[in-house]
Formats: C-alpha cells, sequence, structure tokens
C-alpha cells in the first residue's frame, strides 16, 4: 500500500470520527436546549399549581386552618421559592435552589391532600358554588406539572447518560454546560375533576 493510499484512509477515518463527534455534540446541544424549555415549562405549570391553590384557600370552601396552610404553601411556592429558570438556576447555586424549591412544592402538595381529604370530601366541595370549578383548574394544573416534570426529568435522564460516555467526556462535547439534575418532588395529589360539570375553564 502507498503512502498516498494509506494517507487516504487516515483521511477518511479522520473524516468519519468528526462527523460523528459533530453529530453527537449537535444532539447533546439539542437536549440541552429541550432541558432548558422543559425547564422554563415545569416553572410555570409549578407556578400556575400554586395560584389554583391559593385561589381554592381563599374561596371559602376549605376549613379554615386548612385554608391557612394551603394560602402559606402557595404563596411560598408562588413567590418566595427559589427559581427554576434565570438568576436561581445559573452556577453551583442552581442545585441547591432546584432541591430548596422541591421542598416547597412538595409541602403544598401535603397541605393540599390534606386540605381537600377523600374522594367523597372532594365530591362535596364540588357541589358548593364555585367548588366545582375550582377544583377542576387546580386539578388541571397538578396534572400538567405532573406531565411537565415528567418531560424535563426524562430530557435530565437523557442528557446524563450521553454526558456519561467516554468519548464526551474526552472531547469536551457538553463544553460548559452545567450538568442538568432531575427535579424532585411529591405531586402525587389525586383531585377530584368534576368534569363537564365545571362551567368554568381553567386559566
Amino acid at each position: 500500500m502507498s503512502a498516498a493510499e494509506v494517507a487516504l484512509i487516515v483521511i477518511a477515518v479522520l473524516a468519519v470520527v468528526t462527523l460523528v463527534l459533530v453529530s453527537m455534540a449537535r444532539r447533546l446541544d439539542r437536549l440541552h436546549r429541550r432541558e432548558g424549555t422543559s425547564r422554563a415549562t415545569l416553572e410555570a405549570q409549578l407556578v400556575h399549581r400554586a395560584e389554583a391553590s391559593i385561589a381554592l384557600a381563599e374561596s371559602g370552601l376549605l376549613d379554615p386552618a386548612g385554608a391557612l396552610v394551603v394560602a402559606d404553601a402557595g404563596w411560598r411556592a408562588a413567590v418566595e421559592s427559589d427559581r427554576l429558570v434565570g438568576e436561581d438556576a445559573v452556577g453551583e447555586h442552581s442545585v441547591a435552589a432546584a432541591e430548596s424549591r422541591g421542598l416547597v412544592e412538595s409541602e403544598l402538595t401535603h397541605a393540599l391532600r390534606a386540605a381537600l381529604g377523600t374522594e367523597a370530601d372532594q365530591v362535596r366541595l364540588a357541589q358548593e358554588p364555585d367548588g366545582a370549578a375550582l377544583l377542576a383548574r387546580l386539578a388541571h394544573h397538578v396534572y400538567r406539572v405532573q406531565l411537565a416534570r415528567r418531560f424535563h426529568n426524562d430530557a435530565v435522564v437523557q442528557i446524563r447518560h450521553i454526558r456519561a460516555s467516554p468519548v464526551v467526556r474526552t472531547f469536551r462535547l457538553a463544553g460548559r454546560a452545567p450538568l442538568p439534575r432531575p427535579f424532585e418532588m411529591d405531586d402525587d395529589l389525586p383531585v377530584h375533576d368534576p368534569g363537564p360539570s365545571s362551567t368554568a375553564a381553567p386559566s
């Protein structure tokens, strides 16, 4: 085999390797963008859930003690807690911010579970004026949070799997992008959705 043929083979191999690396880098970049979008979506849905919780607490449908606990937990989730996007989500602080936010959101879930009671209790609430609309709104946003968190965590799992590859680590294909973490919270909240009987659309 001549030197020219060896050179052509080497060039061809390098071209293939380069194409593979570029393809992996682009895929990783797309996944990071998807994770950023899903995180922003999750943030929005968490705020909507908190707002629906506060509206329910202020409606007078819950007992006074339960309403106070839900309103306080909802306010902390909607206003006072760390954000999943923006300055709170940048750098080393992002890990602590996400963990803190997860605890706050879990506390809101616990407060709602205690205040709403059993399905029979929720059926009775739905029969009160505005009860069906408020429960339908809450059920809508509880489901949207569960869905948004699932999509976000799926993207995170894919990114972490690819970034664990020796090729990605060796060639630093992820650049300086921080390694994302799944968002953990208790979102197990059965809410009775009155269905078509509710005349108000979720907001």
